[in-house]
């Protein structure tokens, strides 16, 4: 007699149970490829009204583009509750945030520099936050980044602020002091360095190369496990990998994505002195966008060198109530002991307490100047 079972089986041996299974799979792929072809089509759709509207239209919004990944984490709170979902709310996020970057690239390709070369972690602050379907452009340095942007031989950069452990990143403010440049959007992104190497083991290592921040960031583990090797500060992580990839007594401090595209081993993983390291990325381009409902604003500013003459430049803020998140002094490079401050809000140059607060405080101020208002980066 037949085993009814097994005759239900086909030739992979799969039960008709499974079968049914990835026949549903199969019908929900068809259903996403259909609806993501749909929003591309919609999307060439508006660049085209755009165009007729305007030859110079603006295709990227960035407050548009942090609503709706408001909005998608928002509704999938909701639907992971009511139907027992498995996909995290950042996962939706980064999925949705790839299939917005296909649509916007069939309005019209982006092009944005990086401190490069390919594996550092600007290049994965690009993708978090433009998604794969930009055309990346790497350079040498954060001063490159800003004049690639300033010629138009890219529509933004993306350069490294600020980390949650070794503070600001003084190249990069200072390269706003002579730059028309504005800030436009913030990537957070958590990082956690790799000691990369293709030596037999540590005893083997003896030199390290990374950027500064990188190596300030694990300070603690070189002296630690490595106190007898030379530390070499390098441009960038991935030109430290780079070097690190041709020569097997080097180690280089990256990430896993480094490792993978330079085919370097990991020797020791996670080597940052603090767990909860993060660095902030700003998004430069030439252009000012509208409030998107959750901002900050960055502002550049200078006062004369009196007494309280700080206090009354802030009090403004005070008065009505704006939060000031962070402030940073450098020198001015106009005189000795002279110095401008950077200083980020809460809130839209567009909302009326910002805005009057700022009004008072650049009539107090020597020097003034609006870096931009753009949506909070989310971690």
């Amino acid at each position: 007699m037949s085993d009814p079972e097994a005759s239900s089986k086909n030739q992979n041996g799969d039960s008709q149970a499974l079968q049914d299974l990835r026949t549903q799979i199969d019908a929900c792929d068809k259903q996403i490829q259909q609806l993501i072809q749909s929003r591309v089509k919609v999307a060439a759709s508006i660049a085209k009204a755009k165009l007729a509207e305007d030859s110079n239209a603006s295709f990227y919004r960035p407050e548009r583009e942090a609503q709706v990944l408001r909005r998608v984490r928002e509704r999938n709170q909701v639907l992971r509750d009511e139907a027992n979902g498995l996909v995290s709310d950042d996962e939706m996020v980064r999925l949705m945030r790839e299939i917005m970057s296909t649509s916007l690239a069939a309005e019209m390709p982006l092009s944005v520099a990086y401190l490069g070369p390919e594996g550092t972690y600007t290049q994965a602050a690009v993708i978090k936050h433009f998604g794969q379907a930009v055309n990346s452009l790497d350079v040498k340095t954060i001063g490159d980044v800003f004049r690639v942007v300033e010629q138009g031989r890219a529509h933004f950069g993306v350069v490294p602020v600020e980390n949650s452990t070794e503070g600001i990143i003084t190249h990069t403010l200072d390269c706003f002091t002579n730059s028309d440049l504005k800030v436009c959007g913030e990537v957070q992104l958590p990082i956690s360095h790799q000691l990369l190497s293709n030596a037999d083991g540590l005893p083997s290592v003896t030199k390290v190369y990374a950027h500064p921040q990188a190596l300030a960031q694990c300070r603690s583990w070189l002296e630690r496990y490595l106190p007898d090797a030379e530390i070499i500060a390098a441009n960038s992580n991935a030109e430290a990998a780079l070097i690190a990839a041709k020569d097997d007594s080097v180690a280089a401090i990256a990430g896993e994505i480094a490792a993978k595209l330079y085919n370097i081993t990991i020797l020791a993983s996670g080597i940052e002195d603090e767990q909860n390291n993060t660095t902030r990325f700003l998004i430069i381009g030439n252009e000012s966008y509208s409030a998107s409902g959750e901002d900050k604003t960055t502002i550049m500013v200078s006062t004369p060198n009196k007494v309280g003459s700080l206090f009354e430049l802030l009090k403004p803020l005070y008065d009505v109530g704006v939060d000031m998140s962070r402030i940073e002094s450098r020198p001015s490079r106009q005189s000795n002991w002279d110095y401008v401050f950077f200083i980020d809000l809460r809130g839209h140059v567009e909302d009326p307490k910002v805005g009057k607060a700022l009004d008072e405080l650049e009539s107090r101020s020597a020097f003034y100047k609006l870096i931009g208002s753009y949506p909070v980066g989310a971690l």
